[in-house]
C-alpha cells in the first residue's frame, strides 16, 4: 500500500493522530461521517508559497489568492485571511463567504478575483459594490455585459482577460481547462482584439493577464509553456499601448494522493516561472493555488458498518458515501485509506481485499476500490487527502444529513460546522394544499 505521509496525520504506537489529537477521540465525540482538517498542515502549505515569492526579485509584490471552491470552510477562508491571502472565487455566494469569513479583517474585499464563465449582473453588482481587485473576464459577452452594470452603477470594473493558451496540462479530462476544446477563457488568437475592445469600453479599465490551464498537475512543464505562450501576448499588448500591470498564473499543482504520485514542491513549481520572468517589466505577480493548500490538510473519518463477503467481490459498508467524497465516483480518483487504529490483524499478511463502498444507492457509490484491509464492523478509517473537494462538493443525496468539521490546532479542537439534520434538509420546502374534492 502506497501511503502518503504527512507530518500532520500520523501514526502514534498504532493510532493516527491529526496533530496533537487521537482521530478515535474526535469520532467519539462530534460522531462520523466527519472532515477534520489541521492548521498547521494549512499554514505550513500557505507559508511555503509564501517564503518562495517573497525571496525571488520577480515577485515580491505577489499576492497568493486562495481558490475558494476547493473548501469554502468559513474557518479556512478566515485562517488564510488573517495570513494575508487574496482569493479567487467563482459565484457571489463564494464573494460572501468570503466577506463573512473576514469580517474585521481590513482590505480582503480588495484582494479578491472573480473567475468563471457565467457571472451574473447580480453577482457582478455585488462585487462591485464590494470593490473586489479585478474580474478575470472569460468572454466577450462578459466584456459587454460588465461594462454596462459598472456604468449603471458609476464605477469602473478592473479586468483581465482569462486566456486559453491551448496547453494540454496532463491531467483527467474533468479538471483540464487550458485546451481549446474547454468552455474557460478567451483563446489566445482572439485576446489581443479583445483587449484592444476592453481598453475602448468606457467602464472598464484593464488591469492584467490571467491563465489557469486545470488542476492536479504533476509537472512543471505546462505551466511553463503557458506562461511563455502569456509573455508573448503581454510584448504584443505592450506594442500596441495596452498596459499590463498584474501577471495572475492560476493554480492547478497537485498533491499526492498516493505514494506514486510525484508533483513538484512548491519551490520547484514556482521557480522556474518566475525566472521567465527576470529582466523583465516588473508586474504585480498572482498566483491561485487550492488544492496544494488544502488537500492534504484534511481527512475524512468514516465508520465500518458491515462487512459483506461475496462470490467475486467483499464489500466494507462505511456510514460515508459518494454524497459525502464525491471525487472517487466523479473522477474515479484515489485517496488512501487507513485504519484509525492499527491492531493486530492489520500487520498479518495477506489482508483481505475490500471495495470500501457507503450506502447510497448508487453502483458507483465507492471510496476506494481493491483495498487491502483487515477490517472488522465498528473498526474507524480516515480517508486521507479529503481536505479539497470533498466537504465544498457534498450533496444531500438520499436525503443524507452533510458531515460535520472539524479544526485541530495542536491538542484542541473546534468544531467548525456542526452536522446537519433532517429537519434542515426539508426546511425550505412547502406542501401544496389538499385537492378539492368534488
Amino acid at each position: 500500500m502506497n501511503t502518503v505521509a504527512s507530518p500532520h496525520f500520523a501514526y502514534r504506537q498504532d493510532t493516527l493522530y491529526a496533530e496533537n489529537v487521537p482521530l478515535a477521540q474526535i469520532a467519539a465525540r462530534f460522531g462520523t461521517p466527519l472532515y477534520v482538517y489541521s492548521r498547521a498542515a494549512l499554514t505550513a502549505q500557505w507559508q511555503a508559497f509564501q517564503q518562495t515569492l517573497a525571496q525571488h526579485p520577480a515577485s515580491a509584490d505577489a499576492l497568493i489568492c486562495y481558490a475558494v471552491k476547493a473548501n469554502s470552510s468559513l474557518a479556512i477562508l478566515n485562517l488564510f485571511a488573517r495570513l494575508g491571502a487574496g482569493f479567487d472565487i467563482v459565484s457571489g455566494g463564494e464573494l460572501q463567504r468570503v466577506l463573512a469569513a473576514s469580517a474585521g479583517i481590513a482590505g480582503v474585499a480588495g484582494r479578491v478575483v472573480f473567475s468563471g464563465v457565467g457571472k451574473t449582473e447580480a453577482e457582478m453588482e455585488l462585487a462591485l459594490n464590494a470593490g473586489i481587485l479585478c474580474f478575470n473576464v472569460e468572454s466577450a459577452a462578459e466584456l459587454d455585459r460588465l461594462n454596462a452594470v459598472a456604468g449603471r452603477l458609476g464605477k469602473t470594473a478592473p479586468v483581465s482577460l482569462r486566456v486559453n493558451p491551448d496547453v494540454d496540462p496532463q491531467t483527467h479530462p474533468y479538471i483540464s481547462t487550458g485546451l481549446k476544446t474547454a468552455k474557460f477563457g478567451i483563446p489566445i488568437a482572439e485576446a489581443p482584439r479583445l483587449y484592444e475592445r476592453a481598453a475602448a469600453l468606457p467602464h472598464l479599465a484593464v488591469e492584467g493577464i490571467d491563465c489557469h490551464i486545470g488542476s492536479q498537475i504533476l509537472s512543471v512543464a505546462p505551466f511553463a509553456e503557458a506562461l511563455e505562450r502569456l509573455l508573448a501576448l503581454l510584448d504584443l499588448l505592450e506594442k500596441r499601448n495596452i498596459p499590463i500591470r498584474h501577471l495572475d498564473l492560476g493554480g492547478g499543482l497537485g498533491i499526492p494522493y498516493q505514494g506514486t504520485d510525484a508533483p513538484p514542491e512548491i519551490d520547484a513549481y514556482l521557480t522556474p516561472l518566475l525566472d521567465q520572468l527576470t529582466g523583465r517589466k516588473k508586474l504585480k505577480i498572482m498566483v491561485e493555488p487550492g488544492r496544494r493548500l488544502v488537500g492534504n490538510a484534511g481527512v475524512l473519518l468514516t465508520k465500518v458498518e458491515y462487512l459483506k463477503p461475496g462470490e467475486e467481490k467483499n464489500f466494507a459498508i462505511i456510514d460515508a458515501a459518494m454524497n459525502d467524497l464525491m471525487r472517487p465516483a466523479l473522477y474515479q480518483a484515489w485517496h488512501d485509506i487507513l485504519p484509525v487504529q492499527r491492531s493486530q490483524r492489520q500487520s498479518d499478511a495477506p489482508a483481505p481485499i475490500f471495495d470500501v463502498v457507503g450506502p447510497v444507492c448508487e453502483s458507483g457509490d465507492f471510496l476506494g476500490l481493491s483495498r487491502p484491509l483487515a477490517l472488522a464492523a465498528g473498526d474507524l478509517l480516515a480517508v486521507m487527502s479529503a481536505g479539497a473537494y470533498g466537504m465544498s462538493m457534498s450533496s444531500n443525496y438520499n436525503s443524507r444529513p452533510r458531515a460535520a468539521e472539524i479544526l485541530v490546532d495542536g491538542d484542541k479542537t473546534h468544531l467548525i460546522r456542526r452536522r446537519e439534520n433532517i429537519a434542515e434538509l426539508y426546511a425550505l420546502e412547502s406542501l401544496p394544499p389538499a385537492p378539492e374534492t368534488a
